[in-house]
């Protein structure tokens, strides 16, 4: 599995970063979690906000900070 946050490395991507993280160790799922800092690359998935999440190539989130819960959800969801 390949995740991606998308951010500058503003307080809310490390946030995000975090979750991602928190979240897949609760899970005991291993995954590469990348973190994309150039504007041009971010702009690439369409993402305008920051910061954003990308799952398996599909972006699932961006312009606010999911929580835990949600991104397990969709962790589960490229598992299946």
């Amino acid at each position: 599995m390949e995740i991606k946050v998308l951010g500058p490395g503003c307080a809310r991507c490390k946030a995000l970063e975090q979750n991602v993280i928190n979240a897949l160790a609760e899970m005991g799922v291993a995954a590469d979690v990348e973190k994309v800092t150039d504007i041009n690359k971010i702009t690439d998935y369409g993402v305008m906000m920051t910061p954003g999440l990308v799952i398996n190539g599909k972006v699932k989130v961006f312009g606010r900070v999911p929580d835990k819960e949600e991104i397990k959800k969709w962790v589960q969801e490229e598992m299946s």
